[in-house]
Formats: C-alpha cells, sequence, structure tokens
C-alpha cells in the first residue's frame, strides 16, 4: 500500500484531516506528507496539519480542522460543541477550542482559542473529534447563547440520546440558576 492510500484511508476517519502526529503513527514520514502537498493531494492547513482533497467534505470539517489546528489536547468548547451536534440555534462566526496550552501559532480567524483545562471526565468525541462533554458545553456556552436555547438544547439532547435525564435536569437547573442571578 502507498502511503496516498494509506493516508487516504487515515482521512476518512478523520474528516479529511490529517496532522503528521498521525501520519507518523501509520507508518508515514512527515517528508511524504510535504511531497504530497507539493504534488496536490494534501493542502496544508497550517503547520503539521493537513486536508486529504480527495476526502468528501462534511458537517464537522471545520471543527475536526480547529481541534487540528490548536493541537495537543485542545476540544470544541461551549457553543462550537452545540453547533457540532446541530443542537442550538448558533451562529457561529469563530469555532470555540479549548486547550490548557498557550498557542503560539497563527490561526485562522474562524477559529477562536480559549484558554482552560478540561479535565478527562469533561472530554468526550463528536464523530472521533476530541469535544467537551455536552453537560459542560452547555453550561459554558451560557452568557454567550440564550438561557431559553441552551434549556431547549438540552431537552432535544435527551430526545435524541445525546445527554441523560438526570444530567438534563442538573443542566437546566444550573442555567436557570445562573439566568436568575443575572437579574
Amino acid at each position: 500500500m502507498t502511503y496516498r492510500q494509506q493516508l487516504r484511508e487515515l482521512a476518512f476517519g478523520t474528516h479529511g484531516v490529517i496532522t503528521t502526529t498521525q501520519a507518523e503513527r501509520e507508518g508515514v514520514p512527515a517528508v511524504e506528507l510535504r511531497k504530497l502537498a507539493a504534488r496536490g493531494a494534501l493542502t496544508q492547513l497550517g503547520r503539521g496539519v493537513y486536508r486529504m482533497n480527495e476526502a468528501p467534505a462534511g458537517p464537522l470539517d471545520e471543527f475536526a480542522q480547529a481541534v487540528a489546528l490548536v493541537g495537543g489536547e485542545a476540544v470544541l468548547a461551549d457553543e462550537a460543541v452545540l453547533a457540532a451536534l446541530d443542537l442550538a440555534q448558533v451562529n457561529l462566526r469563530r469555532v470555540r477550542v479549548a486547550t490548557s496550552r498557550r498557542v503560539r501559532a497563527k490561526l485562522p480567524k474562524t477559529v477562536e482559542v480559549v484558554q482552560q483545562t478540561v479535565p478527562a471526565g469533561d472530554r468526550d468525541f463528536i464523530d472521533g473529534v476530541p469535544a467537551m462533554t455536552l453537560e459542560k458545553a452547555l453550561l459554558g456556552a451560557h452568557g454567550r447563547v440564550m438561557t431559553e436555547r441552551l434549556v431547549d438544547a438540552a431537552h432535544r439532547a435527551v430526545q435524541r440520546g445525546l445527554l441523560a435525564k438526570d444530567a438534563e435536569t442538573r443542566v437546566v437547573a444550573a442555567l436557570q440558576d445562573m439566568g436568575s442571578r443575572e437579574r
């Protein structure tokens, strides 16, 4: 199997995004990524982050790219999680990504980095994309998304099997408590 074929298989499971770290884990040297980018098979998105041009576009691509560009232990945060799951009516101008480390890389204007440590218990995946748990994201989006929309999102999440009923109860109570303190 050629390096290109290996990367193509990898890309179909990662929303078209390939990092040098992932490629090296698959046995593909970083220099081969640069060669394939020069030949037009890959597009470089940032340092060590590429997009396989043959991979079909999907609804989670921009979220996967944002997390990969921030790197490390980065996760989708707050309203970006709600948008990725299509739970709340949020108008994302920027994809919010949380990481505990300082990010010096030049990122596209569509990516907003929040320095925040997200404990292992508050981490999850959305179709392979690292993200905060839905419960943490609903609470974190308060103040930027209307409380009513967050409560509706919690109800929808239960209906879709994304959130347990007891978690919904905790979230709704916390959101209503936060809302009453604002008045």
